[in-house]
């Protein structure tokens, strides 16, 4: 039995480091991925002006962050262009809609956070809670949009100002707009400081926390909750 128990162990431990490396080595494929996992894969993607793609078609829905101003023009095989205009830090929702060319109609480089949405939307999870941010500081947490999949969330802090305790109830992927410099109090009282630079992305966890900009610039990330 002992044999048999320490046997199962190893073949847990084998399936968790292969699918470690595996997750390693798709990224050390493609370095424009910054996050993936069993929910979403995050590309961050620069693409020069005027850039256009060959035909191709996106198999998730995605949420898309501009980190730049632009123009592009999407044709769809069905005949039905889609012209966009975004502004840096904008976010758009990205149906999947079948094989397409986009062109950037713009001069000048675009960088776009793609968050590709691996689990289709039915599984029942809700973003809010009693400590919900929306409900407890909506001076700083404003919903962009909401739908079956994920709630998008437009977080901006003043320099030295401070968030109150809330919850975030749902996993999440965060785009950092601006740098970051931040004191974080978790709810058992445990102080980090966390850094980072405009354009990066990480993934969070559920978890109950004050926050405070140590900066003397204001804060600012787009967070996109997963209800899957």
């Amino acid at each position: 039995m002992m044999c048999l128990m320490q046997a199962g162990m190893i073949s847990i431990v084998r399936t968790f480091t292969l699918s470690a490396f595996t997750g390693a080595l798709l990224m050390a494929q493609d370095p424009r991925i910054t996050i993936e996992n069993d929910s979403v894969k995050v590309l961050k993607v620069t693409e020069a002006g005027h850039h256009k793609t060959t035909l191709h078609e996106h198999k998730f829905n995605r949420v898309m962050i501009y980190l730049n101003a632009g123009k592009q023009t999407i044709d769809y095989q069905d005949g039905k262009p889609s012209h966009l205009t975004f502004k840096p830090g904008e976010v758009l929702w990205s149906p999947m809609r079948g094989m397409h060319i986009a062109e950037l109609t713009s001069a000048d480089p675009v960088t776009i956070v793609e968050i590709e949405l691996k689990k289709p939307a039915g599984a029942g999870k809700v973003a809010s809670s009693a400590m919900d941010p929306l409900t407890v500081d909506p001076k700083h947490y404003k919903v962009e949009f909401d739908n079956p999949q994920v709630r998008v969330v437009r977080v901006k802090i003043g320099p030295h100002e401070t968030a109150p305790m809330h919850e975030h109830s749902l996993n999440r992927v965060v785009t950092y707009i601006t740098d970051q410099d931040f004191r974080i109090t978790t709810a058992d009282g445990k102080v980090t400081n966390t850094q980072h630079k405009a354009g990066e992305t990480s993934w969070s966890v559920p978890g109950k926390h004050k926050e405070e900009n140590l900066s003397d610039k204001p804060f600012e990330i787009v967070m996109v909750e997963l209800k899957n």
